[in-house]
């Protein structure tokens, strides 16, 4: 009996193997095995499928995932004072891996587990930056890195309020989350992309929407429409 496949893990979860197994959107794809290699938390697996390539020949594949599970991610921002609010907390990926100190600066986010995208965004949004809000506003889906993590990012907008800014740490501390936020005005914050201090790729994108099609977009620069 082994946890995760016909046993429960330390999350309930079985059957990790038999995720992809079936599949048929795709009939180039013929998924033969999927072998579980851990599933501590996340779960990684390596997967053995027949490709059929474009000349007519079929090789047999294998590929290792990365399932973490679907996450959201959220930008708050102000058009009167033109300020989003970002957060700014220790990654460790990120650290070993060359950033000068691991703390990036980030639009909130987090895991779905289990909830709607939006319902999980807003449950992200009180919990790391304080702020309640209302129906965010969809903006897209996105896979983060397809090459070898399934997870799906949905990214919202939504409009936030100055005043009601906590001033303090914020984050689940049970899950060793020490969270502070960031308010700062969007042309900084942009110019911050250029340089280099914002290296995080799910609040770059947030930023570029937000300058090219959301809340401060320049009317001007919008393609004139007959």
């Amino acid at each position: 009996m082994t946890a995760g496949l016909d046993t429960p893990d330390r999350r309930g979860r079985t059957g990790l193997d038999r995720h992809g197994l079936g599949l048929t959107g795709n009939p180039r794809v013929r998924i033969r095995d999927v072998e579980v290699l851990s599933c501590d938390w996340y779960v990684l697996r390596k997967t053995t499928f027949d490709y059929e390539h474009a000349d007519g020949h079929t090789s047999r594949e294998q590929r290792e995932t990365y399932d973490r599970g679907d996450g959201a991610t959220i930008l708050l921002h102000n058009t009167t004072h033109r300020t989003v609010l970002l957060t700014r907390q220790f990654r460790l990926p990120a650290y070993v891996n060359g950033h000068p100190d691991g703390m990036l600066l980030e639009t909130a986010a987090g895991l779905l587990d289990g909830e709607s995208p939006d319902t999980a965004i807003r449950r992200e949004a009180a919990e790391e930056t304080g702020h309640v809000i209302g129906a965010p506003e969809f903006v897209f889906a996105v896979y983060m890195s397809p090459g070898s993590v399934t997870e799906r990012v949905h990214f919202y907008a939504a409009p936030y309020d100055p005043a009601a800014t906590s001033t303090g740490t914020t984050g689940v501390a049970s899950e060793g989350e020490d969270i502070t936020t960031v308010e700062l005005p969007f042309t900084d914050a942009l110019a911050m992309v250029r340089s280099g201090a914002i290296v995080d790729a799910k609040t770059i994108m947030l930023l570029q929407w937000a300058a090219l099609d959301g809340p401060f977009r320049r009317s001007d620069a919008l393609p004139h429409r007959n």
